[in-house]
């Protein structure tokens, strides 16, 4: 086989000329990176984007910290790493059903949770009170830190160096009013990131006997997941039963949101970045107005799943327990190393200059796993 035009079959700007629709985010007329880099051969700007999150030890490290169930026994309930791949999974779903830039939303999943302390948000809550008045800590800010600042790579700029549209999509999560308004793509992500722990946590709840299958079945929205798992499937026993509801859910879900999207999009004329931003802004409908958004009966069937989630799971005795022994764990080897500064790796000492001491010391715990907090806070002599 001779004459074959590569650069028309591997061209990312043609394919997605080809493939995005006018309200995406396409590569080529990205705002750049906040250090000017030559482009790569064959590799688009995102794609460079997500290789650079997937080979940090940010990302890495999500394989080991607690998404909520922080010291449960077993290995079946979902690490930060795991649900990260959910979401991930779900989102380009959503990307390639509406014609968003699959890569762009890849980068964005990939990325969304690498902020995240030990200890799920269980840690995330110990260090916003114990940086109450040096600036406080928010898990979406951290991860902005670490994309811009923290993490290392063999270059001459500190951070990733990622493009713009990446570092405004974490920036809106942060909710600090200073990010454009959202990308589709921005917003894919954070409905599939709502999509996957709704569902993920309760798969999780009920593996670790924390409430029952059937008590989930009590509320409509599961309730009709499993209407539909059965005419799917028949009624399958043990936990094949389970799997099929929790499936049902996220296609019950996932479905709802691409017909409703959709809709959205043709009738709010959305047909450039700059229609979805004005969207947002308050041009149709008011603030805050997202185009990618679930109807308002599967809305509030999630809604009671969330509340439901919260009073019987995130709060229950059992998690809160064990939560309470993990956070004093991590309080103790706070304060521990804001009162020995000189026991902390060099360049967050050195660090500490620009940012201060409590802060640099936030950054340090706050990348450690789960297990390494453990081992650090047990070698220490109290």
């Amino acid at each position: 086989m001779s004459g074959i035009d590569w650069t028309r079959l591997a061209s990312w700007e043609a394919r997605e000329a080809h493939t995005l629709g006018p309200w995406a985010m396409h590569s080529a007329a990205t705002a750049g990176r906040e250090h000017p880099e030559p482009p790569h051969p064959f590799r688009g700007p995102f794609q460079r984007d997500r290789d650079r999150i997937v080979h940090s030890a940010a990302f890495r490290r999500l394989a080991h910290k607690t998404q909520v169930f922080t010291g449960a026994d077993g290995d079946y309930h979902r690490s930060r790493l795991t649900h990260t791949l959910e979401v991930t999974s779900i989102a380009r779903t959503l990307a390639r059903a509406l014609a968003l830039n699959e890569d762009l939303v890849e980068t964005l999943a990939l990325g969304h949770d690498i902020g995240h302390p030990p200890l799920g948000h269980a840690g995330e809550d110990t260090l916003a009170e114990l940086l109450e008045h040096d600036g406080g800590f928010n898990h979406n800010a951290q991860a902005l830190r670490i994309m811009r600042l923290l993490e290392t790579r063999a270059a001459p700029f500190p951070g990733l160096n990622l493009s713009r549209e990446v570092l405004d999509a974490q920036a809106t999560r942060t909710r600090d009013g200073t990010a454009p308004a959202p990308l589709l793509e921005t917003q894919a992500v954070d409905a599939a990131d709502s999509i996957a722990y709704d569902t993920h946590d309760a798969d999780d709840a009920v593996e670790l006997g924390l409430v029952t299958l059937d008590e989930l079945h009590d509320l409509p929205l599961v309730a009709e997941a499993a209407a539909r798992a059965r005419e799917r499937l028949g009624t399958p026993a043990g936990p094949g039963r389970r799997r099929a509801v929790l499936h049902a859910l996220v296609d019950l879900q996932v479905a709802d949101l691409v017909a409703e999207s959709r809709a959205a999009i043709e009738r709010l004329g959305v047909d450039s970045v700059a229609r979805v931003r004005a969207v947002f802004d308050g041009g149709v409908g008011g603030r805050g107005v997202r185009v990618i958004s679930h109807s308002p009966a599967l809305a509030a069937g999630k809604k009671q799943l969330e509340m439901f989630l919260f009073q019987r799971v995130y709060r229950s005795e059992r998690v809160m327990t064990v939560r309470a022994a993990a956070q004093e764990k991590l309080a103790r080897l706070f304060r521990w190393y804001v009162a020995h500064p000189d026991e902390l790796p060099a360049r967050f000492r050195a660090r500490a200059a620009d940012c201060g001491l409590p802060r640099s010391v936030a950054d340090y715990v706050a990348g450690m796993t789960d297990r390494y907090l453990e081992w650090d806070h047990d070698r220490r002599t109290w």
